[in-house]
């Protein structure tokens, strides 16, 4: 990519929520903003100014709801059209289904040479009738908008071929998968913080803790989790289930109730500026997700030393190298992840083991210098094509 400042590509990244830039892309935007002049479009608020975004960085501010909504849609599709044929960019970036959709019709409607989208998993999956067909339709029309397409995780990639979503040839994984990588010193074993946080929530140190991190809803199979819990807990009076994260899906008294006798047990978080903390704390990090384009947390919580425990779909297989880093069984199947975490809970050899595994693995393909190098080559392939 030519780093000439005189000649430094125009790049444009659109995601709905602020969120979404803060967890995955800080990485790429630092690197990429000493090449390219880049602009990131989202649903900023006045909270957002004060967050400490890479120098050079143009903000700008266009309400993307993530739900349908068909007038604050319009509006937001006319804004992305405004900006796009202003400010010329040489590629669009777009990520999140809502985003890729709006961004990918006005990229095409601006004359955008470079519009790209990142997958990062398939609402549709766990959709029924109307809404999944529709939902499905929206994934299709954005990859055929776009001029090249990244999934996340390479068996993400091929159930969007086998679907019918994207070609193969219009498609691509960063290096060995995941949107961003990890951090591997931000996220490593800290007996400090492993000590802190189970303080705080009153977990004696040598009990075995079972952490879910991300978004609490329905989709991510927590409520079989809290019943696989109720069944370990009984058997494993020093286990614990620590969740965190938002409650999107307003479960968490029927999470309390799924629990059952252990209730007492389970320990609920909101929301944590310092996932590491919960992660190095964690004996077994766990995923039970019924869709997911990769499962970074998996990643994260690999590279504190946790093995996970994770449903055996698309994207998380790509997370977890089954009896090496963690262990899969079938999603839905409560009985079977209960096994699994009786297994790992009663052997502390096999958590040691299974988790420095994890952290090598981590470190070795799933650094965030190596997803932002390739993210970089990737851009650089696309501009170099497009200039020949």
């Amino acid at each position: 990519m030519n780093a000439d400042r005189h000649k430094r590509p125009r790049i444009c990244i659109v995601v709905a929520a602020p969120l979404t830039l803060k967890a995955f892309m800080l990485g790429h935007l630092q690197a990429l903003a000493r090449i390219a002049e880049v602009t990131v479009v989202a649903d900023f608020g006045p909270e957002d100014g004060a967050f400490p975004w890479p120098d050079a960085i143009t903000r700008v501010a266009i309400p993307i709801a993530r739900p349908i909504a068909p007038w604050a849609d319009l509006l937001a599709l006319l804004a992305l059209f405004r900006i796009f044929r202003r400010q010329r960019f040489d590629l669009v970036h777009s990520i999140t289904p809502k985003a890729g959709l709006l961004a990918m019709l006005a990229g095409a409607l601006a004359g955008v040479p470079l519009r790209l989208h990142t997958f990062t998993g398939q609402v549709w999956v766990t959709r029924a009738g109307f809404m999944r067909s529709l939902l499905k339709r929206a994934d299709r029309l954005i990859a055929q908008l776009a001029t090249g397409v990244l999934a996340d995780s390479a068996s993400q990639r091929a159930f969007l071929i086998d679907q019918g979503i994207v070609a193969a040839s219009k498609s691509a994984v960063l290096a060995r998968g995941s949107i961003c990588g990890v951090d591997t010193a931000r996220f490593r074993p800290d007996a400090c913080a492993r000590e802190r946080v189970r303080r705080r929530h009153g977990i004696p140190p040598g009990d075995v803790v079972f952490l879910y991190l991300g978004r609490i809803n329905r989709d991510k199979g927590l409520l079989d989790l809290a019943r696989a819990f109720a069944e370990v807990g009984s058997r494993h009076p020093d286990a614990h289930l620590l969740l965190v994260g938002p409650d999107e899906g307003n479960l968490r008294a029927e999470l309390v109730r799924a629990a059952a006798a252990c209730a007492g047990r389970l320990h609920n978080v909101d929301v944590t500026d310092r996932p590491q903390e919960y992660f190095a704390a964690a004996d077994v990090f766990c995923l039970p997700s019924y869709r997911e384009g990769f499962g970074t947390t998996i990643i994260e919580a690999a590279a504190a030393g946790v093995p996970a425990i994770g449903s055996r779909i698309y994207g998380i297989t790509d997370a977890i190298v089954e009896g090496e880093t963690g262990l899969l069984f079938e999603a839905g199947k409560v009985r079977q992840l209960a096994q699994s975490m009786r297994t790992l809970a009663g052997d502390a050899s096999l958590r040691r083991r299974t988790g420095q595994r994890a952290r090598e693995r981590a470190v070795r393909d799933f650094s965030s210098t190596v997803v932002t190098a390739a993210l970089l080559e990737y851009y650089e392939k696309l501009l170099a094509h497009h200039a020949a």
